[in-house]
């Protein structure tokens, strides 16, 4: 199968949506596509509280108008790992990612289908997918949002007014945890980092030139990459059946860290399975380059790809390609905790 490529550039719309991911309908497209994810001390908060504190208005920051609808159902298509459903549809129709908000070209106006209540608290509270406890249909039921808010909203008021509004439509009531859960420690591996610190001048503007006419697969299985050298963020490319590269540019340990458990893979959940904690006390921005298949497996690929040799697992990868090491440990983990929430919203 030959591989494709998704840009995922790193910025305030794609950290704010974690959640979405179209892989350009699959790994077989060629092309780029650019992503715009023990002991408990229990903590109640109302449903709108969280993240950031703001300056007190008086009244709950709401939006100007919104409209909350269940959403219908995309067609056929296959669930990945992480209940998401990728389909040529959901992939190909206009308008089909979430778009609009702050710091968007559109910064008065949110539009976000075919978005689950587990992907909106994410958005709602700042948080990942891990750190969400609730009800089993929070991932798989779907809903429309539209809504517009004030000139000049923040990020941070948009996340309050989107935690309202799931207060006012789902009635949702929710509280915080800090459990110790098992997590990663990142740390540096005894023969020390493998890592190239960026280079120490502007990085380049503008878009990534496209490949003109067919994408070529180099003999490694993984189709040629264009010119990344001083660019900024981080870009995935599939080689084929099972093989997967992530290319890390002006990228810090915390990236790195904050990278492993809300990078999902189709067909096969996140690249690790537990939060990952930056533990190495290395503070640059560096340039590197993983590149894996899950646990080592090499799958058949299609007779058209060059012949390939198997490849490490993340872990396996972390530690030879980059000098590093994943130590499994237990950590405080927040969590946002339902206690209450409808399935079906209440009308617009």
């Amino acid at each position: 199968m030959p591989g494709g490529i998704v840009e995922d550039l790193q910025g305030a719309a794609m950290r704010d949506l974690p959640t979405i991911s179209v892989i350009a309908t699959s790994l077989a497209v060629l092309g780029f596509a650019q992503v715009l994810a023990g002991n408990a001390a229990a903590a109640p908060v109302p449903a709108a509280q969280g993240g950031a504190a703001q300056p007190s208005t008086g009244k709950p920051l709401t939006f100007e108008a919104a409209s909350v609808k269940p959403a219908a159902p995309l067609g056929e298509g296959t669930p990945t790992a992480d209940g998401k459903i990728i389909t040529k549809k959901a992939a190909t129709k206009k308008g089909g990612q979430p778009s609009g908000g702050p710091g968007t070209s559109d910064p008065g106006r949110i539009y976000y289908p075919w978005m689950s209540l587990k992907q909106l608290l994410m958005k709602a509270y700042d948080v990942e997918n891990h750190q969400i406890v609730g009800p089993g249909w929070l991932p798989t039921e779907r809903f429309d949002i539209v809504a517009t808010m004030p000139a000049g909203a923040t990020q941070e008021q948009l996340r309050e007014m989107l935690r309202n509004l799931l207060a006012e439509r789902f009635l949702l009531k929710v509280h915080r945890e800090t459990k110790d859960l098992p997590i990663f420690a990142l740390v540096v591996g005894k023969n020390g980092p493998k890592l190239k610190e960026s280079a120490d001048v502007p990085p380049k503007e503008g878009p990534i030139p496209r490949p003109s006419g067919p994408q070529k697969v180099g003999a490694d299985g993984f189709p040629e990459m264009p010119d990344l050298a001083d660019r900024v963020g981080i870009f995935f490319a599939g080689g084929g059946a099972a093989r997967f590269r992530v290319i890390f540019q002006r990228q810090t340990m915390q990236d790195l860290a904050e990278e492993l458990p809300t990078r999902f893979l189709p067909g096969f959940g996140p690249l690790v399975s537990r939060p990952v904690k930056d533990e190495t006390g290395l503070k640059g921005k560096y340039d590197f380059t993983l590149t894996f298949g899950p646990e080592g497996a090499l799958r058949a690929t299609a007779s058209s790809q060059p012949e390939t040799s198997p490849l490490p697992d993340i872990y396996a990868a972390i530690q030879s390609q980059l000098g590093l090491k994943l130590e499994p440990k237990n950590g405080p983990v927040e969590l946002i905790v339902v206690d209450h929430a409808e399935r079906t919203p209440t009308g617009n």
